[in-house]
């Protein structure tokens, strides 16, 4: 259902559901609620009927018969903690002894009327009920056979009047379990438990579909976006990947068109630019030549430039497994055989945290014997070119670079920290757009789109570049995912 219908479509079936759940289950309650309050009244009832005809012989109450005990025990009844009782009760499990001393009318003596329940698992708690109540006897007993019926046993109910026989009180129609009215209750909570479980796992899988979709997004966007992505789910969804798919087309063909465009030109200005090149050559005056040379240089210098950042804007590049300490390293070693002064800071062995052990609560830290490698997911050239831009700007705007990795579970961090700069953290941010340059300008080559590439190749590995100012000068810090 959740697959077919729109989510507005959707809210409203399940604030039905809801609705509709949730009224059969209050109706289920409130129903077994007034069954068993009807109950407990009948046997209320039945209590204050059945002490009228003990006493006064009026009719016994609907379900209630009085038995008179035949055995020659009963003519003599037996003495249990000085009280007289009925010979049954020395062999029953539990008993409980009510006593109700009747009202003395005028000019006459109240009788006392005593009831003993047997009970096989179970004894009455009916000295709340009895003690301590400013009610009639009548009512007390009906009390008393109300409580009987809220536990919904099977007692054995005997009654004796004065110094009279006793007798058995059977009233399984009234207060036994075949006469109580089926409890709904627990059904209902579970019913609308169950109508609640449904509903929350529902829109939590709606909300795990959009949450998977936006997963895949920012998972796509570091290695790549595909041609066309694919979701079941409402409809608002489905909308929502055809746009992403028509937005990724769009923006793939502009790209396209822009390479192309761009490739174009380049060659396009090839044959010029050498055709300058060979005219600047026959130039005999040599400061106008050395002029015009070096204009050629910059013009298709700037081309190749855009070129780049095109490329890398792209993502051509498959990203692959590789070792991000190996590839610094050969960066690193590369300027070194070229007498650059880069150097790289030693990799320091990573203290792994351990968990706590069942002879100490404090977690143990284990030292590596080795130096790790930092695997990554990634596009090595464009990482390579990355890294190489960061190194020439430490050593256009300082003396040397110093390189350092570090790294963690989630990410990997490449500091480049220049030495003697003169460009603040404020300033170099500024400068990561596109074609924006520093102060010295005329001093230093390059056309401004050095540190954009850095940053675009930054996002399309999952991380950024951002700059802070170290020990020795400013140090960028260029961040990628892991995972």
């Amino acid at each position: 259902m959740s697959g077919s219908l729109p989510l507005r479509s959707l809210a409203w079936v399940w604030v039905l559901v809801a609705f509709a759940t949730g009224l059969l289950s209050a109706g289920l309650w409130f129903h077994s609620e007034r069954s068993w309050q009807a109950h407990l009244n009948r046997s209320e009832l039945a209590g204050v009927l059945l002490y009228n005809s003990l006493l006064y012989h009026a009719p016994l109450p609907r379900g209630v018969t009085l038995g008179v005990l035949r055995s020659p025990e009963s003519e003599t009844a037996a003495v249990q903690g000085g009280q007289p009782v009925p010979p049954d009760v020395r062999g029953a499990v539990f008993s409980t002894n009510v006593s109700i001393l009747d009202r003395p009318q005028p000019g006459g003596v109240g009788e006392d009327l005593r009831l003993v329940i047997l009970s096989d698992n179970m004894r009455y708690a009916v000295s709340d009920l009895v003690a301590g109540q400013d009610s009639s006897p009548a009512a007390k007993l009906g009390k008393v056979t109300q409580l009987l019926a809220r536990y919904c046993s099977r007692p054995r109910v005997f009654a004796r009047i004065g110094a009279g026989q006793w007798r058995l009180v059977t009233g399984d129609a009234v207060w036994s379990c075949d006469a109580a009215p089926n409890d709904l209750r627990l059904p209902a909570v579970i019913l609308a438990l169950v109508a609640l479980m449904l509903l929350l796992s529902q829109s939590a899988g709606i909300a795990a579909r959009f949450e998977s979709f936006a997963r895949t997004l920012r998972q796509d966007r570091r290695f790549g976006a595909p041609d066309n992505y694919s979701s079941d789910g409402p409809a608002e969804l489905r909308d929502i990947v055809d746009a992403v798919n028509g937005h990724l087309e769009k923006a793939r063909t502009q790209l396209s068109k822009r390479a192309a465009v761009l490739s174009g030109v380049s060659h396009d200005l090839g044959t010029p630019a050498t055709r300058l090149r060979l005219r600047a050559a026959l130039i005999s005056d040599q400061e106008l030549r050395g002029k015009l040379e070096a204009d050629i240089d910059s013009m298709t210098g700037m081309i190749e430039s855009v070129l780049t950042y095109t490329r890398s804007e792209m993502s051509v590049e498959e990203p692959r497994q590789i070792s991000l300490q190996a590839l610094v390293e050969a960066v690193v070693a590369d300027y070194q055989d070229l007498g650059r002064p880069v150097d790289l800071a030693a990799a320091s062995m990573a203290p792994i945290q351990g968990g706590a052990s069942l002879f100490s609560a404090r977690a143990a830290q284990v030292n590596l014997t080795e130096t790790r490698r930092i695997l990554v997911t990634a596009r090595p050239i464009l990482l390579e070119r990355a890294l190489c831009n960061l190194i020439d700007n430490a050593l256009k705007y300082g003396r040397r670079a110093h390189v350092s990795l570090e790294a963690n579970s989630e990410m990997a961090v490449i500091e480049v920290e220049d030495e003697g700069s003169e460009l603040d953290v404020a300033e170099i941010e500024r400068v990561l757009a596109p074609f924006r340059r520093g102060a010295n300008t005329g001093a230093i080559d390059g056309f401004g789109l050095g540190l954009t590439i850095v940053a675009t190749v930054a996002e399309q590995h999952g991380g950024s570049l951002h700059y802070e100012m170290g020990q020795r000068g400013l140090r960028a810090q260029l961040e990628i995912c892991r995972q």
